[in-house]
């Protein structure tokens, strides 16, 4: 697969949901044993009758029928107690085929750096954050197509042949993200929200006296915040009477995130999920280390290395990718045995229980957006780049972060797409993907109403690199450097993104693109607005 592919697959890896270790039934014959997942079924039933989500019908000539399954989650909160037993009915979306079943499927869900971005502006003006729960969200989703599905197990009515016929969604078709989407979007339109052009999952209520109603969407979890609780009020009214709905009140769970509100700001870290990984991989009793990587650590295809466990060790990657919601210590680490997938060895395993013992000793850590009495809130960018890092195809790492407030709310470290022939070309390379999501970031905090009247900062380590964005006259070495990379010189000239000089020690990227010495890693972490959770009580024993 070529690098664009390996980068797609790596952001997949990063949007996939919490891994959970469950024992849950695997069929329905399980099930109906016990009366708890009984329950779950007949209330589940209940959702879809009262939804009037389908009709019972016989099947017209040449039109085909979905299998549904069961399936069940015991839902757990933040602290690890049973909250529900939830039962699902499913559409086994896999038979459908498209152009005859479906024609849209993507349906937009939240960047976790608008969900961060939202957070550290709340932490700035202490306001609260509230989450709702929509019951059965893709039920709501209305279809454009006729689709047919049988009676579920263990609820047959009339004769066995008889089918439904979906009116709404069900989960599992492949449409039903899309149509609920399209619904919810079309509520917000009627209640006057302002859609972000750039982030489709966040939408914006502008009242009057700069009153703000700030909601963002994750399939059927959304968080709400504002500087005016009669305004959420309303809105969490309305959205009970158009959908059903759960009011989870303050955000405190959010994905697999826990999310801490005091009045000193908002902390955000992974302590439940990442204890599940550590036990999942029978290394809750390891060892602790200080750093996720050994300093000057450079890792190679190991072509001559012992294969190891493929499918472990991607599981192993898999679930530690999930991390990086909160957790820009380990987006390095993590991201550099990701490149390893295909031919696993013992030396990648050794580098990925690392980074399990690191984290063993960090359970706690996250990010903190403290409330702070300034005039506004400023986006700073830092980029910097490792040249011919990899020992594979001396391609070079290039690392972003960026900071709201106090706490980081956007980072990445990636392997560059391209070979790069200079370090000031590497540089270059990285500040122009810097740039891009400087814009990218820039467009959604306008929605918020954070606007930067100067032009944003990026702090970049390479003085030769600056230069060239500033200076138009082609130099004799940089001729080569690929059209695309050059817009950063368009965006200085514009005075939209300015790019400054910054020492190498303090050049909070360089967490992205390379093993750290202790010292400077631990340094630049607390740059980020890394912390320990303080309350003990609050993440748990």
């Amino acid at each position: 697969g070529s690098d664009l592919e390996e980068e797609e697959s790596t952001e997949n890896l990063q949007n996939l949901a919490v891994y959970t270790t469950n024992n849950d039934p695997k069929s329905f014959g399980e099930a109906e044993k016990l009366d708890v997942w009984r329950k779950a079924m007949d209330q589940e039933m209940e959702a879809i009758e009262n939804n009037m989500t389908w009709e019972l019908t016989t099947l017209p000539d040449k039109a085909n029928t979905i299998g549904v399954k069961w399936v069940y989650k015991t839902k757990y909160n933040e602290k690890g107690e049973i909250e529900k037993h939830k039962a699902r009915l499913v559409a086994k979306g896999y038979s459908q085929k498209h152009g005859i079943d479906y024609d849209e499927v993507f349906a937009p869900v939240a960047r976790w750096d608008t969900i961060r971005a939202i957070l550290a502006l709340a932490a700035k003006e202490n306001w609260k954050v509230f989450q709702l729960d929509v019951k059965s969200a893709f039920l709501h989703g209305e279809l454009t197509e006729d689709i047919y599905v049988e009676q579920p197990p263990g609820y047959q009515k009339g004769n066995k042949d008889m089918v439904y016929k979906l009116k709404k969604a069900l989960y599992g078709l492949k449409q039903a993200p899309m149509a609920w989407y399209s619904k919810i979007e079309a509520y917000f339109t009627v209640e006057q929200f302002k859609k972000c052009s750039h982030e489709h999952t966040l939408f914006v209520k502008y009242g009057s006296n700069n009153k703000i109603l700030i909601v963002s969407l994750y399939v059927d979890d959304l968080i709400c915040t504002g500087n005016d609780l009669s305004m959420i009020h309303d809105f969490k009214e309305s959205m009970k009477k158009n959908f059903a709905m759960t009011d989870l009140g303050k955000m405190k769970y959010f994905l697999g995130v826990e999310v801490t509100q005091s009045e000193d700001g908002i902390f955000i870290h992974q302590h439940k999920y990442a204890l599940e990984i550590l036990k999942r991989f029978g290394m809750e009793n390891c060892n602790k280390v200080c750093s996720p990587i050994v300093p000057g650590c450079k890792l190679s295809k190991d072509e001559n290395g012992s294969a190891t466990d493929a499918k472990r060790f991607k599981q192993m990657v898999g679930c530690l990718m999930y991390l990086l919601a909160t957790r820009p210590d380990l987006a390095y680490s993590i991201c550099l045995v990701a490149r390893f997938m295909e031919r696993p060895t013992v030396m990648h395993i050794a580098v990925v229980k690392r980074i399990m013992r690191y984290l063993k000793g960090t359970l706690t850590d996250g990010i903190m957006y403290k409330h702070t009495n300034d005039k506004r809130l400023e986006l700073i960018g830092w980029s910097d780049s490792d040249y011919a890092g990899d020992l594979n195809d001396r391609k070079n790492t290039s690392g972003y972060v960026f900071m709201l407030g106090t706490g980081a709310i956007s980072w990445s470290s990636k392997k560059q797409p391209i070979l790069t022939l200079s370090t000031t070309e590497a540089e270059y390379v990285a500040a122009a993907v810097c740039a891009c999501q400087c814009i990218w970031l820039k467009n959604v905090l306008n929605h918020l109403q954070i606007t930067h009247n100067n032009g944003i900062v990026i702090y970049c380590d390479n003085s030769s690199s600056i230069k060239l964005s500033k200076n138009p006259i082609m130099h004799g070495r940089c001729k080569h450097i690929d059209v695309r990379f050059h817009f950063p010189r368009n965006l200085t000239k514009d005075g939209i993104v300015e790019l400054k000089h910054c020492k190498s020690q303090e050049q909070l990227a360089d967490l992205m693109t390379k093993p750290l010495k202790l010292e400077a890693f631990l340094k630049l972490k607390e740059g980020l607005g890394m912390q320990q959770c303080l309350k003990h009580e609050v993440c748990g024993p």
